[in-house]
C-alpha cells in the first residue's frame, strides 16, 4: 500500500463500511489501487468483494460507501463510481502530510534492519573448469539483487555460493592440461587463470570428439565409441584417484583450482558482487555421501547390482535418481544433499534458503527437496528454487565445452568501453579527471548491463542486446542515471536536501505532482512485493516509471525557478524524494548513480 495514505484509507473503509452496513469486512477483502488515468480520482477501492456483505449490487454498495466516506473523512474530497469500482479523490492536505512524513524518514523504502527472518541466498556457484560467462552474469546480478532487496525488506541475509570444484568435468580440464599443456601457467602465459583452465576444458572436448569419431569410423556405435574414448577413461580414472586422496592428483587439482579462484575473484570484483560464506563441493560431498549411506541403511534408498545407490521417486510422480555411482564416486545430488544440511547446521536461525539456479535445473531441485523430506530433514520445506530463464544469443544457445560463450570479463570491458566512447563523443566530461571518466564509464556501462538483465522477470528467457541496453532513451539504466543526475544537480544548485526542506500542508498539487507523489509513496510496498516474489524487475520498472514521470514533469514544470515559494519548496521536495527513491531502488539492483555525467 502507499505509505501512510493507503493505511489510513484501509482503516477508514473498514470503519465506515461497518457503520454503514453493520458488518466488518476482513482485511484481505479491502483492495485499494491507483485510479486509472482515464477516470477522475486518486485511489480506487474494488467493491466487488464487499458487495455480498453489503447486501447490494456492487455499484449500489460503492455509491453508498462513497457517500459515507466523504461525510466521515474530511481528507476525502469526492468520489465517483464505475461499476463496482469506487474512485476516491484525496485532498492536497492528505497528500502533503504523507510526503512530509516521507521526507522525515531515513533510508526511504527500507524496513528496519533485522526486523524479519534470516534468509540465505545462493548464487553464482560456478564450475572451476571454465571462466564466468553471460549466463553467470544474470545469475550473479539476480542473486545479489535479491539479497539486497531482502535486506531492504528487513531480512537478515546470508549470501553464499557452492563452488563446484570436483567431479568429472574438473578432471577433464586436468587431463587435457597434463596431456597438452606443456607445463604452461597463468604466470608463464599472462593469461587469466580461469581462462587458461577453461581453454583446456574446450581442448578436452575437441580431443574427445575426435576419438569418438575415430571409434565410429572403426565400426563402433556412438555410445560404444564414447565409452572407449581413452581421454574419457583417463578422466574417470583421475576422478577415482582424487576421491581416494591420491597425492599427485590432489596437488594438481589444488594448483589448477587456485588459478581459477584468482580469476573468479577479479571478475566478482568487477561485477560488484560479494559473498558472506563460500561452500566447496569437495567438502560437502563427503557429508552427502554419509547421508546417502545412512538412507540406504534406513531403507529410504536402494542399491543396484553394480553397487550404485538410488532413490525411487516413482510414487511421487518422478523417477529413479542416482545418488552414488557403483564405483563409490559422488554425483551433483550427493553434494547438494550435504550442502543443504550443512547450511542449516551452520546457521541455526536460518528461516529458508534460496537457490538462484537456471530453469534447466528445476527437476533437480524438485528431487533434492523431496529427498531431504524422505530423509526426515526438519528444514526440507524451507528451501526455494529461484528459477530463471536463460540468456540467449542471436546465434543460439551458448555451449561452454565448445567455447561458444560470451565471456563475462570481455562483456564487462565492452560495456565500459562503449560507455566511455559515448560520453567522450557527447563532450560532457571534458573537464573530468581521467579517474572520474573511468569511474563514470564503469557506472554507466556496468549499470546498463545489470539493468538490462534485471528489468525482465526472472522466469522469462531473454535475448541479449548490448546496444539497446546502453541507450540513453527508454527503459535503460543510462536514462535513469541521467535523470537522477539532473535531480542531484537541481538540489545541489539550490542547496536543498530532504533534511532541510519543509512542506506547507496547504500547498495545492496538480495531477503530475500527485502522480510523482504516488510513485514515491508506493516504493516501500514495491520493495516488500519484490522481496516476497524474489523479483528485482518490480524494483527496476518502478524506478523507470517514476523517473520517466519526473522527466516529463521537469519539462513541463519550473522547479528551482518557480516563483511561488511554497510551490517551489514542494517541487524541490518531490525532486529530492524522486532522487532518493530511485537511487535506493537502483542500489538494490547493484547499480550506482553518478553525481555528474
Amino acid at each position: 500500500m502507499i505509505h501512510g495514505i493507503d493505511a489510513r484509507l484501509h482503516q477508514a473503509v473498514l470503519d465506515t463500511f461497518e457503520a454503514t452496513f453493520g458488518k466488518r469486512p476482513a482485511d484481505r477483502q479491502i483492495q485499494i489501487q491507483t485510479t486509472r488515468a482515464e477516470f477522475e480520482g486518486d485511489r480506487t477501492l474494488v467493491v466487488f468483494p464487499l458487495a455480498g456483505m453489503a447486501g447490494a449490487p456492487p455499484h449500489v454498495a460503492a455509491d453508498a460507501l462513497g457517500q459515507a466516506l466523504t461525510e466521515a473523512c474530511d481528507w476525502i474530497s469526492g468520489f465517483n463510481v464505475v461499476k463496482g469500482f469506487l474512485n476516491l479523490s484525496l485532498t492536497d492536505a492528505c497528500w502533503n502530510a504523507a510526503i512530509q512524513e516521507a521526507l522525515t524518514l531515513p533510508n526511504w523504502g527500507h524496513a528496519p534492519t533485522g526486523s524479519k527472518s534470516q534468509v540465505m541466498v545462493e548464487y553464482s556457484s560456478p564450475n572451476t573448469n571454465k571462466p564466468l560467462h553471460l549466463g553467470h552474469l544474470r545469475n550473479n546480478f539476480l542473486g545479489y539483487s535479491v539479497s539486497r532487496i531482502l535486506e531492504a525488506a528487513g531480512h537478515d541475509v546470508k549470501k553464499v555460493q557452492i563452488i563446484n570444484d570436483r567431479g568429472i568435468h574438473i578432471c577433464k580440464s586436468m587431463v587435457a592440461w597434463q596431456k597438452l599443456g606443456q607445463g604452461e601457467t597463468p604466470a608463464s602465459t599472462g593469461e587469466k587463470g580461469d581462462k587458461l583452465v577453461g581453454r583446456y576444458y574446450v581442448a578436452f572436448d575437441k580431443a574427445f570428439k575426435a576419438e569418438v569419431a575415430e571409434g565410429v569410423a572403426n565400426g563402433l556405435d556412438p555410445k560404444e565409441a564414447e565409452a572407449a574414448s581413452p581421454m574419457l577413461q583417463e578422466a574417470r580414472t583421475m576422478l577415482q584417484r582424487w576421491e581416494e586422496g591420491d597425492e599427485e592428483v590432489v596437488a594438481l587439482w589444488k594448483t589448477m583450482n587456485g588459478w581459477v579462484y584468482e580469476g573468479f575473484d577479479a571478475t566478482y570484483n568487477a561485477m560488484g558482487v560479494s559473498f558472506d560464506k563460500l561452500y566447496y563441493e569437495s567438502d560437502t560431498y563427503l557429508l552427502g555421501k554419509k547421508h546417502v549411506e545412512q538412507g540406504l541403511a534406513d531403507g529410504v534408498f536402494f542399491q543396484k547390482e553394480d553397487g550404485s545407490i538410488w532413490v525411487d521417486l516413482t510414487d511421487d510422480g518422478l523417477d529413479e535418481k542416482l545418488l552414488l555411482r557403483g564405483d563409490g564416486t559422488a554425483v551433483y545430488m550427493t553434494q547438494d544433499i550435504g550442502t543443504a544440511i550443512l547450511r542449516f547446521a551452520d546457521f541455526p536461525d536460518l528461516d529458508r534458503q534460496v537457490y538462484t539456479v537456471g530453469n534447466e535445473q528445476e527437476y533437480h531441485f524438485k528431487v533434492l527437496f523431496l529427498i531431504l523430506k524422505k530423509l526426515g530433514f526438519a528444514q526440507a520445506e524451507a528451501n526455494h528454487h529461484l528459477s530463471y530463464g536463460m540468456v540467449e544469443l542471436p546465434e543460439g544457445k551458448m555451449k561452454s565445452r565448445e567455447g561458444t560463450v560470451v565471456d563475462a570479463d570481455d562483456l564487462l570491458l565492452e560495456m565500459r568501453n562503449t560507455a566511455r566512447s559515448i560520453s567522450d563523443e557527447l563532450g560532457k566530461v571534458d573537464d573530468f579527471s581521467e579517474d572520474d571518466k573511468v569511474q563514470l564509464a564503469t557506472q554507466v556501462g556496468h549499470g546498463a548491463l545489470k539493468y538490462f538483465l534485471l528489468k525482465v522477470a526472472p522466469a522469462k528467457s531473454m535475448m541479449f542486446d548490448p546496444k539497446s541496453s546502453i541507450d540513453f532513451f527508454g527503459n535503460t539504466a543510462p536514462f535513469i542515471q541521467f535523470n537522477v543526475v539532473r535531480c542531484k544537480s537541481i538540489l545541489r544548485n539550490t542547496g536543498a536536501t530532504t533534511s532541510t526542506l519543509t512542506w506547507d500542508q496547504a500547498t495545492p498539487l496538480d495531477a503530475a505532482e500527485r502522480h510523482l507523489a504516488a510513485g514515491i509513496l508506493g516504493f516501500p510496498d514495491v520493495v516488500q512485493e519484490a522481496a516476497a516474489s524474489y523479483d528485482p524487475s518490480l524494483i527496476a520498472n518502478h524506478c523507470y516509471d517514476l523517473i520517466k514521470a519526473f522527466s516529463s514533469f521537469y519539462q513541463d514544470h519550473p522547479i528551482a525557478k518557480e516563483e511561488d515559494a511554497a510551490t517551489r519548496e514542494a517541487r524541490l521536495g518531490l525532486t529530492a524524494l524522486v532522487s532518493e527513491t530511485v537511487s535506493n531502488g537502483m542500489a538494490m539492483l547493484g547499480i550506482d548513480m553518478p553525481e555528474r555525467m
